[in-house]
């Protein structure tokens, strides 16, 4: 599957209800168990899951400069091994699980899937004209 936007996530985009700059904007790196269901996964709570390396990590320094979101690179620390890297996704954190809004699946990462094998995983957003993604 290509980079995408979850359905529920582009409707709130839509109406306003996400800022990617000033929102609490996180990374969810997720095993190859995870089977994307862009039309029915809404919540941080339908993947929870398939979540790898101890959770989510924020995203800091977030642009939005003409449409192209980008943000830093980040990183899981020794994240357990036996698993398959396969995807991050992109959520509007509210502190709730069954609130907190599912926004983009991306799994055109450079080196994913990756096994994991206890060290760190690194993601670096492209630096091409599109970054993390653009609308």
């Amino acid at each position: 599957m290509a980079n995408a936007l979850y359905a529920r996530g582009k409707q709130r985009i839509l109406e306003k209800q996400i800022s990617f700059k000033d929102d609490d904007i996180q990374a969810l790196l997720v095993s190859a168990n995870y089977l994307p269901d862009l039309n029915v996964h809404e919540f941080l709570s339908d993947v929870q899951a398939y979540a790898l390396g101890g959770g989510a990590k924020p995203l800091t320094d977030k642009t939005t400069a003409l449409g192209v979101f980008d943000a830093a690179d980040v990183s899981w620390l020794k994240v357990a091994a036996g698993a398959t890297a396969k995807a991050v996704i992109l959520f509007k954190n509210t502190g709730e699980a069954g609130t907190s809004a599912l926004l983009a699946y991306i799994d055109t990462i450079t080196g994913f899937p990756v096994a994991t094998n206890g060290s760190d995983i690194t993601v670096q957003w492209d630096n091409g004209a599109f970054k993390i993604f653009s609308l």
